[in-house]
């Protein structure tokens, strides 16, 4: 289906490509909180994996493969939620099925990649949304009406710290394209998306302070990330893959008539003061349970852009320029010096 016909049904008809622990999220929220939505179909290489899901979302059918995702003339948009490395082929595959997409991130490790997938896209003449969920935070997207009003002046500093409670298993560690790509890569997007403008210098100090293991597998868990934006804001990003005390998101952003933070979320408000410590519960402790309502938000605002044939939110170039930063990140610390993002084809 190209973007000008009319939509077969009132409800968008929805394919879901991987049932895995995002599969599962999107799943669930197509099924139990967009009526707008309709699954037809679901498959997963794990067919168990797909079934339980079905059963759970009262999903009708249980695909064999993507492509028999892919050839359901009423499936009008599919969900890619599998491995990383299916996702540019995919992508390719359903523009040419005409199916609408909604992509998680990253699309691939390489530009190249990438912008053939756009260019199918393109010439398809369907929508592309990839899955930057964060932008949907209330949290964050507050922050960034502070800047796009001026609420806070001109915005002169920006800080964003995100670190996970856990490191990842290694097997996924030699898989994810490195920390950049697979953990990064969402604070590259938040940059672009606070700032409004584009990043042009990438300087990156990095190492392994949470698990050998994870530098013998050739990746790093712990970076600090420095940006220089074209109009001449500078950013820092602080990574970690441990922080032992919970999944730790926060942002700042100075201006020169103010600033605006945005503190952890927590699974309620209460702090227990006694004789001894003034204290409250640890923080939502990973990112199924502290973007629970962005998730929902971004396939809404997908959902929507389809039935309503508007530009997707968070389009395919989109999802290429925060690969772009990352490949500068990485060269970056390999390197030790600043990296400017056309060095790497951003």
């Amino acid at each position: 289906m190209t973007q000008g016909e009319t939509l077969s049904t009132q409800k968008l008809n929805i394919g879901i490509i991987g049932a895995g622990r995002i599969g599962k999220v999107h799943a669930e929220t197509l099924a139990f909180r967009l009526p707008e939505a309709n699954i037809v179909a679901i498959t997963d290489v794990n067919r168990e994996a797909a079934e339980a899901l079905a059963a759970r979302c009262n999903i009708p059918k249980v695909a064999a493969t993507s492509a028999e995702i892919l050839a359901d003339k009423q499936i009008e948009a599919v969900l890619i939620c599998s491995s990383t490395n299916t996702h540019a082929d995919l992508i390719v595959q359903a523009a040419k099925a005409g199916k609408h997409i909604f992509c998680e991130k990253p699309i691939a490790f390489s530009l190249e990649q990438i912008d053939n997938s756009l260019a199918a896209v393109k010439a398809a003449g369907v929508q592309l949304q990839i899955g930057f969920n964060r932008r949907f935070d209330a949290n964050f997207a507050r922050v960034r009406h502070a800047v796009a009003t001026g609420e806070i002046g001109k915005p002169n500093l920006l800080h964003i710290i995100s670190r996970d409670p856990a490191p990842p298993p290694l097997a996924y560690v030699k898989v994810s394209g490195g920390i950049f790509m697979d953990m990064t890569i969402h604070d590259f997007d938040m940059a672009r998306f606070l700032i409004g403008d584009e990043v042009e210098e990438i300087y990156t100090a990095a190492g392994v302070r949470v698990d050998p293991e994870i530098g013998k597998a050739g990746d790093l868990d712990t970076a600090l990330i420095v940006l220089r934006f074209r109009n001449g804001v500078i950013g820092t990003i602080d990574n970690c893959r441990k922080a032992p005390y919970g999944y730790d998101q926060r942002v700042e952003i100075l201006g020169s008539e103010g600033k605006i933070a945005t503190e952890n979320c927590y699974p309620n408000q209460a702090v227990v003061s006694d004789g001894k410590s003034v204290h409250q519960d640890l923080p939502l402790n990973f990112f199924m349970e502290r973007y629970t309502e962005s998730f929902a938000s971004e396939l809404k605002s997908f959902v929507t852009a389809i039935r309503e044939k508007r530009t997707t939110a968070v389009t395919g170039i989109d999802g290429r320029i925060p690969v772009a930063m990352a490949l500068a990140a990485r060269k970056s610390y390999d390197e030790r010096r600043p990296v400017r993002l056309e060095e790497v084809g951003g």
